[in-house]
């Protein structure tokens, strides 16, 4: 077997125990003679798939028992408008805090249902480093304040969160969430892609305030309604089955791996050895800010040398995949979600080194 070490922003890597037991069990699912691709969604089989996927993420995270989890289709780029649909119906007013290109997006879709205001932003100097907020800022007739705690082009995230008082923090937290400890009672609403730390793409986490259920007008449609699929148990319609049950064994990976804590520690010490020795490179530079640097994905630069296809080459060469860097930013881009081994990111360093020494 041959593979690589794969940066992708996402698609990314999943955990190798994780896809060496989903292939044991591809053909055969616990003697059914099915695969999980097979399985109804009505089954008895699929529902403790996702009942244990559910309980799984509750136990990862620490909900609160005043949250709902729901598995959703539509990638986080639905969220954009699910969340004002449902959310921006008292005053019609939310809070925006813009650092980067997903924000943006957010920002456009929340436009089309309410009053937008953007309450910070660091595009003055190129979204490279995260805005501070203060409660001062936040309108208090907002219907919620919106981040997007890690910024999966930029290569900035939020070290601490905002605390937007009686006003619902929502947050996209598609590229972070599962990477370290948080307080999930610090926010009214996380969504979250899988493709980087849950499992494969074509599920949508949710975690969701229970207040914050059953406020969407009677025109929002069945299908971006949060109460919907509350009062399924996010089995409305055919959820997308095979993503979750492999989302159900992440979390069993993670949960074993010693949970959360112990998931941080290892992301903040692959982090620490590229950023290390992109401070002391001569030929590679880090744009972020320090204070505001991602510990999931890494943008580099070589600056005033036409050397990055060449890099991007060579590394591929090496068995180092998927290094180019987001076409809006250009450079280099490491992705190193949780699944992404210590062994791949010393890999990286050292063949960067190599690459610096040939052309100093």
């Amino acid at each position: 077997m041959n593979r690589v070490f794969n940066f992708s922003a996402g698609p990314s890597m999943l955990p190798l125990p994780v896809l060496e037991k989903a292939q044991k069990e591809l053909l055969d699912y616990q003697d059914s003679g099915m695969s999980v691709m097979e399985l109804s969604h009505r089954s008895g089989l699929f529902t403790d798939i996702i009942t244990e996927a559910n309980q799984l993420l509750w136990e990862v995270l620490h909900i609160p028992d005043n949250y709902q989890v729901l598995f959703l289709q539509g990638g986080a780029s639905q969220q954009f408008a699910m969340v004002p649909m449902n959310l921006m119906v008292n005053s019609g007013k939310a809070d925006f805090v813009h650092t980067g290109s997903w924000s943006k997006k957010a920002i456009k879709e929340a436009e089309k249902f309410g009053e937008v205001r953007v309450i910070a932003s660091s595009e003055d100097k190129n979204f490279t480093y995260i805005p501070k907020i203060d409660s001062s800022m936040i309108d208090p007739e907002a219907d919620y304040v919106h981040i997007t705690t890690n910024n999966t082009i930029e290569g900035t995230a939020f070290s601490q969160i905002p605390d937007t008082g009686d006003v619902p923090l929502v947050a996209d937290m598609s590229s972070n969430i599962l990477s370290e400890e948080i307080d999930v009672s610090k926010f009214g609403l996380i969504y979250a892609g899988a493709q980087k730390n849950i499992g494969p793409a074509g599920l949508t986490v949710v975690i969701i305030r229970e207040d914050l259920i059953g406020k969407a007008p009677e025109t929002c449609p069945a299908m971006l309604n949060y109460k919907t699929f509350s009062d399924s148990d996010s089995l409305y319609n055919t959820p997308p089955t095979f993503s979750i049950y492999m989302a159900k064994l992440v979390f069993e990976w993670l949960k074993g791996l010693g949970g959360l804590k112990e998931m941080e520690r290892i992301n903040r010490e692959k982090a620490q050895l590229i950023y290390d020795y992109l401070d002391a490179s001569t030929l590679f530079a880090s744009p972020v800010e320090k204070e505001g640097r991602s510990i999931m994905n890494i943008p580099f630069i070589i600056p005033g040398d036409d050397l990055d296809a060449a890099f991007i080459d060579e590394a591929k060469q090496a068995g180092l995949e998927t290094l180019k860097g987001h076409r809006s930013v250009g450079g280099m881009r490491a992705s190193i979600y949780n699944a992404m081994p210590m062994q791949g990111v010393m890999e990286l360093v050292n063949f960067m080194e190599e690459f610096e020494t040939k052309n100093k």
